[in-house]
Order: C-alpha cells, then sequence, then structure tokens
C-alpha cells in the first residue's frame, strides 16, 4: 500500500512538471511570435522612416528658404 502510495505522488509530480513543460514552451512560442512580429513591425518603420526623411529632403532642397541657409552654413 505505501509503496502504491509512493508511485502515485511520482505520478502526480511527474504529470505536474510535464504540464510545467508544456506551458512554458506556449510561453515561449508566444514570446517568440511577438518578437518576430515586433522585428516586423521595426523594419516598416524604419522604412517608412527612411521614405519620410527623403521627402524631407527633396521638400527642404526645393525651397529657396532652405536653399539659402545651406550655402551660407554648409550643413550637409
Amino acid at each position: 500500500l505505501n509503496c502504491d502510495m509512493e508511485n502515485q505522488a511520482e505520478l502526480e509530480e511527474k504529470t505536474r512538471l510535464i504540464n510545467q513543460v508544456l506551458e512554458l514552451q506556449h510561453t515561449l512560442e508566444d514570446l517568440s511570435a511577438r518578437v518576430d512580429a515586433v522585428k516586423e513591425e521595426n523594419l516598416k518603420l524604419k522604412s517608412e522612416n527612411q521614405v519620410l526623411g527623403q521627402y524631407i529632403e527633396n521638400l527642404m532642397s526645393a525651397s529657396s528658404v532652405f536653399q539659402t541657409t545651406d550655402t551660407k552654413s554648409k550643413r550637409k
């Protein structure tokens, strides 16, 4: 009877540990997916930022206001 109880307790502990491992695996999968989504968003934002930077540069070079200050203070 004592041996059965020990086996039962051991089985319960193993089951608990297996469930914990599975839960941690799911958490890791969720975090990995989140990291991938953030990386993707980051790349998209970097690209948009480059486009906006180029657009602003083009506007500044087309504007006479910035051209006069550009030639005075060689900033580039």
